[in-house]
C-alpha cells in the first residue's frame, strides 16, 4: 500500500467535519481516483473524538492506518488495488478500540425510484415499510437502515449513543435530490434510541424524532427507539378472516370507550400505569363480562403531554411507551380477538403540537403543517393543521391509518375532530381565516384527504369500523364516496348526546316542557349511521358524572341512569359507553387517576353494572335492536305524544320479529298504562331497569303481558302494562 495526498480539497474536507457537505457519499467510503496515470481507492471516513483510526483487513486481520492530516475528525488512507472486505478499529482519546463497519460502503438502497415516485404523488400506501428505521442485513452485515423526509433541510444526519449524538458521524444522502435521506448504519440494533439532525438551509439545527419511528422514548424523554415489528406472532387469524366478511352495519356495536392510564393503577406501586399485557390480563375479562363487543382506546399514538389524554400527537407510528412495547401492544389486541373482542383506536389527522422534537417546522420549513397560520394553527388548542394539500403529507396520514390495521391488526378507527378539518372557520373568529378558491369555508383538501383515506381502508381491509367524530350538519359523513359521502361508515351522533344529556339533567317534572328533546332524533336517524355515544367528553371540565347529572335523591339518580341506558339501547344506533359511567361514579373523570372502582362496595352501584351488563347481553342477542338501526323499517313509534306523562313508546324490528320498548321519564308509577301493539300473543319482559336486582322499587309485568283485542295507538291489540317509575321496559312477543 502506498500513500498519497489525494485531490480532496481542504474546503470539501471543511465541509465534511461541519456538517455541511452536500453529498457526504461522494467523499466518505471508498473511491477511486487517478493519479499520474494510476489508478488508485482512497478509503475517508469522519470519526469524531478519535484518536487513532485502523483499516482492518477482514480477510487476513491486517490492519493499516489512515491519516487524519486535513483535520483531527478526518482520516483517510489511499490504496493500491480496489479495497478488501474491511473494518474501521476506532482508538477514542482514552485509548478504547471499537470495530465498526464503514456505513458508506453500503450503497444499496431500501428504497427505489419508484418508491420515491409514488411518495412524491401521495399513493404509497406502504410508506412506513420504506422510511423510518428498518433493522436488516445488506452484504451479510446487520444494522439499521434510516430513512427520513426533510426536502428543504441543508443537511441530514442520524444522531444516538452510538455516535455519542455528534451530527458529523452519519451524515445522510439526500436520495436522487428527492428530499428523502437515507443511511444504513452497521451495527445499530433493535432497542437503541436516535434522532435526526436536521439543519435547514441557515445552518440552524434541529433535532427530531422520526415521523415514521415505530417506538419512542417515555416521555418526558423524546428519541425514537429502533424496533423490529415483525418478531410477534399473532393467533387471531380465524377472528380476521371472519371480519373481513361481515357488516358493520348489520352487527352489534356496544363499545365500551377507555383511557388506558386512569382505567385502573396498581396501587401498591405508587399508582403505576397498568403495562399492556397486563391489562390484556384484566381489562379484556372485564369486558367480557360485561359484554361489551369493542374496546374503544383513546389514542395511544405516542404524545409527550398526559393533560393532552394523547390527543396532542407526536408518534403518529409508536403506540405509546406508557403501557410497554409495540410487541406488548400487538399481544394486547391479539388477545382482544381471541376474547372475541374488536379493538377501534382514537386517531388524530386533524392537528399535531409545536413540541419542538415533533413535526413542526420538520426541516426548518412549515413542511408538515400550512405555512399561513390562517389556516395553519387552531388557536384554541395551540396545535398546527395538517398541509392535506401536500402530496406527501397527505401520503404520511394515510400510511399512518393504514399501518395501524396492517402492523397491529386493529378493527376500527374513530377519527377525531372531523369538524375541525371540513371547515377553514372552524373556531375562527371573522377577520382570521380566508375562504377556498370557490369562495367557500369548505376545506377542500381535507375533504378529498378524508375520502381518499376511507376508500382506502376499506378496499385494504374490509369488515373495518371508519368512525367520525363530527359534531356539525355536514351531510353524508357516513354515506359512501362514490354517493358523493365522506366514505366513513359510521358517525357520532353528537345532537342526540347532547339533547339526551340536557332532558336528562332536567327536573322529571319539567321534562313535559321538553319532550321533543327525546323524539326529534328520530326525524333524522336515517340520514347518517349514527353512534349512539356517552363519551368522555361529557364528564371533563366541570360537567359532572354522567350520574352526578341526575336530578333527584340517591334512588332517583341511579334511576335516571338505568332508564337512560335503556332508553340508548332501544333507540336505533351503535352504542359508546365510556369507562366508569357504568359504576355510577360520582367524581368527574380525571385523567390523573383510576376509576373509582371502590364504590362498587355500595349495593346501588353494584345494581348499576350488573344492570349495564345485562343491557348489553340483550342487545347481543335480539337481533330487532341492531340489525335494522339504519333502515326505516327498523323503527317506528307506538306513541310519542304522551307529553303529559313523559312517556314514549316505539317498535324495533327485524325481519318478521318485532320489540317493544317503553321508556317513563319521570317517577310517576303508572299501573294501568295501555299501548297498542302490531300482532297479538304473550310479550315476554325480556328487561325491565326497575327490577329489585338493578336496585330498582320491583313494579313490574310479572314477566310478560297477554294483549288485549282492544285497537290502541291505531294498531289492531294493545297491552296493559304496569309501567314502573323513571324505567325502561324491553318486551318481545314470543310465538
Amino acid at each position: 500500500m502506498v500513500r498519497y495526498m489525494t485531490a480532496l480539497s481542504a474546503e470539501q474536507v471543511e465541509l465534511l467535519v461541519h456538517n455541511q457537505h452536500p453529498d457526504p457519499f461522494g467523499v466518505l467510503g471508498s473511491h477511486l481516483y487517478e493519479n499520474a496515470g494510476r489508478k488508485h481507492w482512497a478509503v475517508r471516513t469522519v470519526q469524531p473524538q478519535a484518536r487513532e483510526v485502523f483499516l482492518v483487513n477482514l480477510a487476513h486481520g491486517t490492519e493499516y492506518p489512515l491519516q487524519n492530516d486535513h483535520s483531527p475528525d478526518f482520516f483517510e488512507t489511499v490504496l493500491d488495488r480496489p479495497p478488501f472486505s474491511y473494518q474501521f478499529r476506532v482508538v477514542d482519546e482514552g485509548g478504547e478500540s471499537r470495530l465498526l463497519h464503514d456505513p458508506y460502503a453500503f450503497r444499496d438502497h431500501l428504497l427505489t425510484g419508484f418508491d420515491l415516485y409514488l411518495f412524491g404523488e401521495g399513493n404509497h400506501h406502504y410508506l412506513y415499510e420504506k422510511l423510518g428505521a428498518h433493522p436488516l442485513t445488506l452484504a451479510g452485515v446487520a444494522g439499521v437502515y434510516f430513512a427520513v423526509w426533510a426536502p428543504n433541510a441543508r443537511n441530514v444526519s442520524v444522531i444516538g449513543d452510538f455516535d455519542h449524538w455528534d451530527g458529523r458521524a452519519h451524515q445522510m444522502l439526500n436520495l436522487d435530490h428527492s428530499g428523502v435521506w437515507t443511511l444504513f448504519i452497521p451495527g445499530v440494533q433493535v432497542g437503541e434510541v436516535y434522532k435526526y439532525e436536521v439543519k435547514d438551509q441557515a445552518g440552524h439545527i434541529y433535532e427530531k424524532a422520526d415521523p415514521f419511528g415505530f417506538h419512542q422514548e417515555l416521555r418526558p424523554r423524546t428519541a425514537s427507539v429502533v424496533a423490529d415489528l415483525s418478531t410477534y406472532t399473532w393467533g387471531d387469524r380465524t377472528w380476521l378472516n371472519q371480519r373481513q366478511h361481515q357488516q358493520p352495519h348489520e352487527r352489534p356495536v356496544a363499545v365500551y370507550e377507555v383511557h388506558l392510564g386512569s382505567w385502573r393503577v396498581v396501587v401498591e406501586e405508587e399508582n403505576r400505569f397498568f403495562t399492556y399485557r397486563e391489562l390484556a390480563k384484566h381489562l379484556i375479562p372485564y369486558v367480557q363480562d360485561m359484554g361489551f363487543t369493542h374496546i374503544e382506546l383513546m389514542p395511544i399514538t405516542e404524545y409527550p403531554f398526559d393533560g393532552s389524554w394523547g390527543y396532542q400527537v407526536t408518534g403518529y407510528f409508536a403506540p405509546t411507551a406508557r403501557y410497554g412495547s409495540p410487541t406488548d401492544f400487538m399481544y394486547f389486541v391479539d388477545q382482544c380477538h381471541q376474547a372475541g373482542i374488536g379493538v377501534i383506536l382514537d386517531w388524530v389527522p386533524a392537528h399535531f403540537p409545536k413540541d419542538a422534537h415533533g413535526l413542526r417546522q420538520f426541516d426548518g420549513t412549515a413542511l408538515y403543517e400550512y405555512d399561513d397560520p390562517r389556516i395553519g394553527e387552531h388557536l384554541t388548542w395551540g396545535t398546527l393543521v395538517f398541509n392535506y394539500g401536500r402530496h406527501e403529507v397527505r401520503n404520511f396520514l394515510l400510511a399512518s391509518a393504514l399501518f395501524w390495521f396492517d402492523k397491529y391488526h386493529i378493527d376500527g378507527i374513530r377519527v377525531d375532530a372531523v369538524a375541525a378539518m371540513l371547515y377553514r372557520d372552524y373556531d375562527r373568529p371573522d377577520g382570521s381565516w380566508f375562504t377556498n378558491k370557490q369562495g367557500g369555508r369548505e376545506h377542500l383538501e381535507a375533504i378529498d384527504f378524508l375520502r381518499q383515506l376511507n376508500t382506502l381502508l376499506f378496499k385494504y381491509h374490509p369488515g373495518i369500523l371508519m368512525i367520525a367524530e363530527e359534531s356539525t350538519a355536514w351531510p353524508s359523513v357516513s354515506a359512501p364516496v362514490d354517493k358523493g359521502g365522506l366514505g366513513f361508515n359510521l358517525k357520532w351522533n353528537m345532537g342526540w348526546m347532547h339533547d339526551t344529556l340536557a332532558y336528562f339533567s332536567t327536573e322529571p317534572g319539567l321534562r313535559t316542557y321538553n319532550h321533543n328533546l327525546m323524539t326529534f332524533s328520530i326525524t333524522y336517524i336515517t340520514a347518517e349511521n349514527y353512534v349512539l355515544a356517552l363519551s368522555h367528553d361529557e364528564v371533563v371540565h366541570l360537567k359532572g358524572s354522567l350520574i352526578n347529572k341526575m336530578p333527584g335523591d340517591l334512588w332517583q339518580k341511579m334511576a335516571n341512569v338505568r332508564t337512560l341506558l335503556g332508553y340508548m339501547y332501544g333507540h336505533p344506533g351503535k352504542k359508546s359507553l365510556f369507562m366508569g359511567m357504568e359504576l355510577g361514579q360520582w367524581r368527574e373523570w380525571d385523567y390523573q387517576s383510576s376509576l373509582d372502582w371502590h364504590v362498587l362496595e355500595q349495593p346501588a352501584h353494584r345494581a348499576l353494572q350488573h344492570y349495564v351488563a345485562d343491557l348489553n347481553e340483550l342487545y347481543r342477542q335480539e337481533p330487532c335492536l341492531w340489525r335494522d338501526d339504519y333502515h326505516p323499517d327498523g323503527f317506528s313509534w307506538i306513541d310519542c305524544h304522551d307529553i303529559a306523562n313523559s312517556v314514549v313508546a316505539f317498535i324495533r324490528r327485524s325481519g318478521t320479529e318485532h320489540m317493544v320498548i317503553v321508556c317513563n321519564f319521570t317517577p310517576q308509577f303508572h299501573p294501568h298504562y295501555r299501548i297498542g301493539v302490531p300482532e297479538s300473543g304473550f310479550y315476554q319482559e325480556l328487561l325491565n331497569s326497575d327490577a329489585g336486582d338493578y336496585w330498582g322499587s320491583g313494579k313490574g309485568n310479572m314477566g310478560g303481558r297477554q294483549t288485549d283485542a282492544i285497537a290502541c295507538h291505531q294498531l289492531p291489540h294493545s297491552l296493559n302494562l304496569v309501567i314502573p317509575p323513571l324505567a325502561v321496559l324491553i318486551l318481545k312477543r314470543r310465538v
